[in-house]
């Protein structure tokens, strides 16, 4: 079993279409002509997706707030690493798993996975995650060069 789709709110879905589109690189999939909802495929086709929705749809804003969301977008470990240098190319700040501006992967030992963390122009945090091949190390959580070094000793 895995995530199909996850449905945001967004300020506005011509800018968060871009965002996804352009930074985290999903494919465009749809854009509702009758409503303000966007979608966007989230790997390919059949494999997952993304809604944006726009103020006063159903998932939008309530009383002019939008609620921060969370999700994560699986990847191997050379497009995180790679991917790390193309959104602070694009000023998009990275961070940690503590929050902690990084231009490195952080590790969770306890799966062991490195991840990067950004937010969106709404603000929702956006993880890329690889799952690490070596042993679980509960109670882990530094940066990949930790990590390493940790293996090297």
């Amino acid at each position: 079993m895995h995530l199909y789709e996850t449905h945001i709110a967004v300020s506005d879905t011509a800018a968060s279409e871009k965002f996804y589109h352009d930074v985290v690189e999903l494919p465009f999939a749809y854009r509702d002509p009758t409503r303000d909802v966007t979608f966007l495929w989230a790997d390919s086709k059949q494999k997952g997706m993304v809604g944006l929705w726009g103020p006063g749809t159903a998932y939008g804003q309530r009383d002019g707030v939008i609620s921060k969301c969370h999700f994560a977008f699986a990847m191997p470990l050379e497009q995180l690493v790679s991917a790390i240098a193309s959104l602070q190319e694009s000023g998009i700040e990275t961070f940690g798993f503590n929050g902690e501006k990084l231009s490195e992967p952080s590790v969770i030992g306890w799966m062991p996975s490195a991840q990067i963390y950004f937010r969106d122009p709404d603000g929702h945090t956006l993880e890329f995650i690889s799952i690490l091949p070596e042993q679980p190390v509960p109670g882990f959580i530094g940066t990949y060069s930790q990590w390493n070094s940790r293996k090297a000793e």
